[in-house]
């Protein structure tokens, strides 16, 4: 024999609450199986689309300053060759000669002897010391000094020692001696590394 069951044979109160408790198993059968995982899903995917936005308005905001940031590049490479010649990266022996040499003429000083010594290596730069021997009169070593304080690249002068010289003439009437320490810039080996 079959089993029959029929709403319709139910009081009309107990038909309304089959109806509302089939209605609410429906309803939450639903929520829990389609509306909590997309609602989830939603959830994660706004996250990820605030996420994506934040990151586009940094990005827009970078572009529109881009072109200041080029200017500001543009200038501080500028600055930094201004100051290569103050603080060269090598060491140009021939050139630092030639320059000394002509100070030195300039100041209408005799150079009688020009030494590199052994470069002293820092942490940022290289000093290069050069002993010196010149002759002439006070006032013409005052005027080489005063060149060399004038001079674009950082020369540092030391050890100053000045006697009269034995034969004077009226242009040569002291002998001096100094180091001139040029300064290089360390480019080839890290900083804090000794060689």
């Amino acid at each position: 024999m079959a089993f029959k069951f029929s709403l319709d044979s139910l009081p009309w109160r107990l038909q309304l609450g089959a109806s509302a408790a089939l209605s609410a198993a429906g309803a939450g059968a639903f929520g829990y199986l389609y509306a909590v995982p997309a609602h989830a899903d939603l959830d994660s995917r706004t996250k990820a689309l605030r996420t994506v936005q934040a990151e586009i308005a940094v990005g827009l905001e970078i572009a529109r300053r881009l072109p200041k940031f080029r200017e500001d590049v543009a200038a501080l490479e500028a600055q930094l060759e201004g100051l290569r010649t103050q603080l060269p990266e090598e060491q140009d022996v021939a050139d630092l000669l030639r320059r000394v040499q002509g100070m030195a003429t300039e100041s209408k000083l005799t150079i009688r002897g020009f030494t590199p010594q052994a470069v002293i290596r820092k942490d940022l730069h290289a000093e290069w010391p050069i002993a010196i021997q010149l002759e002439g009169t006070y006032h013409d070593l005052g005027a080489f000094l005063e060149r060399i304080s004038r001079f674009p690249r950082i020369i540092s002068v030391g050890n100053i020692k000045v006697a009269p010289r034995e034969n004077q003439t009226a242009g040569a009437t002291v002998s001096a001696t100094c180091t001139a320490t040029a300064f290089v810039l360390a480019t080839d080996w890290k900083a804090g590394e000794s060689r």
